[in-house]
């Protein structure tokens, strides 16, 4: 080896977590430039322009609707393209960003969703730095995809792997904070849930859980008397049972109707889906291999986005994570494992960029979710090891 490729190979070894820092803040600071020098985007043929980061500005105007007690789940045409769909909390919460100027809080969003992730994966347990920077990179393109959108996924992903880090830590107060706040940002949040089935202290898991769905459910009350909450609930509630029934989004569901015509087999998915995840949990014995626990992180996270009915090509990041942690997670890898790993980066990150021409993006890649496909696969290959462990992967336990 010569003395460069030692010096690279070194640096790497020594500052590898830093460099995927700066990786993470160079793809904000670019998707916040992009977004704020772009032109505006018309989201209908023949419609009104609106502009580029629509998404940050739903988010945005939803705290200044809330204050002004509106009902925040209708239109806004003057102010935003689309729907608001997440909870009154986190239109309150979004007023720490909605008072700054755009250059600022578009910024500030980006790095919340992309230092969430990071932070996550820092602390997760009994892996090298190394490996964790692997990790990190791997999703970069990802998270780069979903920050250009300003959607909140980055964030998503990064709760959830904050609450697995913080309970492997047995601090039950910052990991129900974590699952409790991505389910009033996303409702599927609350799936991680389930991880607290490998930790003892249920009692107390228990109570924080419920101390901060009080909490979140209640806070608004700060800006809006009780009668307006509860109709801000029912109107919340209302919007996400009509949405349901109206997509099917890069998933399981979506597939089923892009390759197989059926659109009203998607309770039955969503019931299988529910199914295939719980059945490893059969292996109380195995709760306490940090390997397992690991696979079931990366499960969670697939999960989160192959039978969400409105999954989209941004919402990748999170599949991504989740693939990630399981690989480099449970080494030493097979062949299959480096195959479906190679696969994922080229069929869900690359495959839609613009290296791959437009003709087989639109008319084939996007139209059959192929990214869904490759994320399906890893997800039954992941329930597989949980329910058949590799050999070859010494069992930690922690």
């Amino acid at each position: 080896m010569s003395l460069t490729k030692t010096k690279l190979l070194r640096t790497w070894q020594s500052h590898s977590l830093l460099i995927a820092f700066l990786g993470y803040l160079l793809v904000t600071i670019i998707a916040t430039t992009q977004g704020l020098t772009a032109g505006p985007k018309v989201y209908v043929p023949g419609g009104r322009a609106y502009i580029d980061y629509n998404n940050f500005r739903i988010f945005k105007f939803s705290f200044y609707h809330l204050i002004h007690n509106q009902d925040i789940y209708q239109l806004f045409p003057d102010d935003h393209w689309d729907l608001y769909k997440y909870s009154p909390a986190f239109a309150l919460c979004f007023g720490l960003l909605s008072w700054m100027p755009d250059i600022f809080g578009l910024f500030l969003w980006n790095l919340i969703n992309s230092l969430c992730l990071f932070a996550g994966i820092r602390l997760l347990p009994d892996l090298s730095d190394e490996k964790k920077s692997l990790i990190l990179l791997f999703c970069l393109l990802e998270m780069l995809l979903s920050i250009q959108n300003t959607q909140s996924n980055g964030l998503m992903a990064g709760l959830t792997v904050l609450a697995f880090a913080f309970a492997e830590r047995r601090n039950y107060l910052l990991s129900t904070l974590c699952i409790v706040f991505s389910f009033y940002i996303k409702i599927y949040g609350a799936l991680a849930f389930v991880m607290y089935l490998f930790y003892p202290g249920k009692l107390r898991l228990f109570g924080w859980s419920l101390f901060w769905m009080a909490f979140f459910a209640l806070i608004p009350l700060v800006v809006v008397s009780g009668p307006q909450l509860l109709s801000l609930y029912n109107s919340w509630w209302h919007l996400l049972i009509d949405d349901r029934s109206a997509s099917t989004g890069v998933s399981v569901m979506g597939i089923m109707v892009s390759w197989f015509h059926l659109p009203g087999a998607k309770n039955w998915v969503t019931l299988a889906g529910i199914g295939l995840f719980l059945i490893p949990l059969i292996q109380v014995r195995r709760y306490k291999e940090l390997s397992f626990r690991f696979l079931y992180l990366a499960s969670m996270l697939i999960w989160m986005v192959i039978f969400n009915h409105k999954a989209e090509s941004p919402t990748y990041i999170i599949v991504m994570s989740g693939i990630g942690i399981w690989y480099w997670s449970q080494q030493p890898a097979s062949m299959t494992d480096r195959v479906l790993l190679i696969l994922s980066f080229l069929l869900i990150t690359m495959s839609v960029s613009d290296l791959v021409p437009a003709p087989v993006r639109n008319g084939f890649i996007r139209p059959y979710g192929i990214k869904g496909v490759m994320a399906i696969a890893v997800w039954v290959w992941i329930v597989w090891q949980q329910l058949y462990p590799n050999p070859k992967v010494t069992p930690a336990r922690r």
